[in-house]
């Protein structure tokens, strides 16, 4: 779908068309993100559950409600949601995941609509949702506010929006830069750009411009020992997510 305007970088775009069939190797270059969903999954869950007052210990808990997973990649979070209920739209500008999360959705007996498109193609043709999940996709956009608009636009009154991304201090380039690209090779050289990286106050301050009303944050803590991933209350220094809502 072609529009007038974007925040896709292609630069960006075409990092992630490099590694798109390498989405569900457990040890390939997106083990950091296998390593970490299991954490980002207790926070989203209980986000949903929380704001639409379901109980995820019933059947189908998401049932009813529409989810929007945009920079879907290969369906990491798309495939729970739509194991939870949920009517899933997969959103991604890479067009080389598509195919590839479509592959991997059928093989596990998913019923996902993955579209190549991007969130402001999708605002501007009136689609809303009741949660749009935006996980470590606003550190790579070429405008953040324009980008975190098209999202607010996305959500019915009342939506949910989930949002993740880095921290930027000098504990952010030696972990996730330094550390994850260059000495653990978790991820190819240049994935991320360490100026790119939002602060969490910046972030608030660009979700309130977006018209969105910040509701929570909380860390994602790596523990190197124990190779396992927590929440944190206060620990925001790296890798960190947010929710808020949009009241009208």
């Amino acid at each position: 779908m072609q529009m007038s305007r974007t925040t896709v970088d292609p630069s960006e775009i075409s990092k992630f068309e490099a590694m798109a069939a390498e989405w569900w190797d457990l040890n390939g270059k997106f083990k950091p993100l296998h390593m970490l969903n299991p954490c980002r999954l207790d926070y989203i869950t209980s986000q949903i559950a929380g704001e639409f007052d379901r109980d995820l210990k019933a059947a189908d808990p998401f049932k009813g409600l529409r989810i929007l997973d945009i920079g879907c990649g290969g369906g990491l979070l798309a495939e729970p949601m739509a194991r939870l209920g949920a009517d899933v739209v997969g959103a991604d500008a890479a067009e080389g995941n598509i195919p590839v999360a479509r592959v991997h959705a059928e093989q596990s007996g998913l019923d996902i609509d993955y579209r190549h498109t991007t969130a402001e193609a999708m605002a501007e043709a009136g689609e809303q949702f009741d949660v749009v999940l935006n996980m470590e996709v606003v550190e790579h956009v070429a405008s953040p506010i324009d980008y975190l608009t098209a999202c607010h636009d996305l959500l019915k009154p009342g939506g949910l929006h989930i949002c993740s991304t880095i921290n930027r201090n000098p504990k952010s380039f030696a972990m996730a830069i330094v550390g994850a690209e260059h000495i653990m090779r978790w991820l190819p050289k240049g994935t991320h750009e360490w100026s790119k990286f939002i602060t969490p106050d910046e972030l608030f301050d660009l979700l309130r411009q977006a018209g969105l009303e910040p509701v929570d944050r909380k860390g994602f803590v790596f523990n190197p020992i124990a190779w396992t991933w927590r929440l944190s209350d206060k620990d925001l220094s790296v890798n960190y997510v947010t929710a808020s809502l949009r009241k009208a």
